[in-house]
């Protein structure tokens, strides 16, 4: 199949590869493939004090017999104010989901193939700046009529990165860095020639 060339200058169509740009859409896979990522993103960082943990006296708070109440340890008693939790949350706690290489790779071309037909991905010949400046890369976006864009590169281009930091819906990225979230959130998707060959080479 063919996209259209973003840049003025080249009037030619870019061919691409059916089988990554002309996919049925699988939500139930897109669903699980971006659920994996956000869990696999998470830092497992949280955590709570479990009896043990909690500071303060272990001695036994009355005696076991006689007194008409009911019979209790340790002030960090699981059911007493200020005691440790049941089942405690640890920072060691594993939240990542595994997803084969299979199925991540079709879920991609899910992705990019819902996004040729809703039109938002866009592909150019040379997509650049001469100098890290936000002013330069917002009227080559204004250009095109773009304002919320992802934009997708072979390699790393410090000066895109550079002009985009200061601006709130236009992210760059790297053709590594491409993440399934990202590719869904933005209302555009740029690639550049260049990086539209190698993630044919990437995923077919």
């Amino acid at each position: 199949m063919k996209i259209p060339c973003l840049d003025k200058t080249g009037k030619e169509d870019i061919v691409v590869a059916d089988a990554i740009f002309n996919r049925a859409f699988n939500e139930p896979l897109i669903h699980q493939l971006v659920n994996s990522y956000l869990a696999n993103a998470r830092s497992g960082t949280r955590a709570q004090k479990g009896r043990s943990d909690v500071s303060g006296s272990t001695r036994k708070q009355w005696r076991q017999k006689g007194t008409g109440r009911a019979r209790t340890g340790s002030a960090a008693n699981p059911i007493w104010r200020g005691g440790g939790k049941i089942f405690p949350n640890k920072p060691n706690e594993n939240f990542s989901h595994k997803i084969n290489r299979k199925m991540y790779r079709a879920g991609i071309c899910s992705i990019l193939s819902q996004l040729v037909r809703d039109e938002r991905l866009k592909v150019s010949n040379e997509f650049m700046v001469t100098r890290p400046k936000t002013s330069d890369l917002a009227r080559k976006l204004d250009q095109y009529g773009i304002s919320n864009a992802m934009i997708i590169t072979d390699e790393f281009d410090n000066n895109l990165y550079l002009a985009s930091r200061n601006m709130s819906g236009v992210r760059v990225f790297d053709l590594s860095h491409m993440d399934p979230v990202s590719l869904l959130q933005y209302n555009d998707i740029i690639f550049t020639r260049e990086a539209i060959s190698k993630i044919e080479g990437l995923l077919l």
